[in-house]
């Protein structure tokens, strides 16, 4: 796992209240909502919980209507990359 995603998963775990999580146990390609059992299982509950901690921690912001933000949510690896993203392009 990536330093990013490492320090990403600590995030969501805290943010989430994950208690059963541990950092080490993700799998970066998991998705993160679904079926319970099934990667992660969050839900659009926890959607919203992700994005304030992730604009809080980042200042990235994750908007439900834009297609980037959709993709981004499919894993863990895809939404670090996401905010990676976003925060080299804010820093042009």
């Amino acid at each position: 796992m990536k330093d990013n995603e490492r320090e990403l998963a600590a995030l969501l775990i805290t943010a989430l209240n994950l208690e059963d999580k541990r950092v080490d146990d993700v799998d970066p390609a998991a998705p993160l909502f679904g079926e319970p059992g099934q990667g992660w299982g969050l839900d659009s509950i926890d959607a919203l919980e992700i994005a304030l901690a992730v604009q809080q921690k980042y200042g990235v912001e994750l908007r439900a209507e834009d297609e980037a933000t959709r993709r981004a949510f499919a894993s863990l690896a895809a939404l670090a990359d996401y905010i990676a993203h976003q925060r080299a392009v804010q820093a042009v």
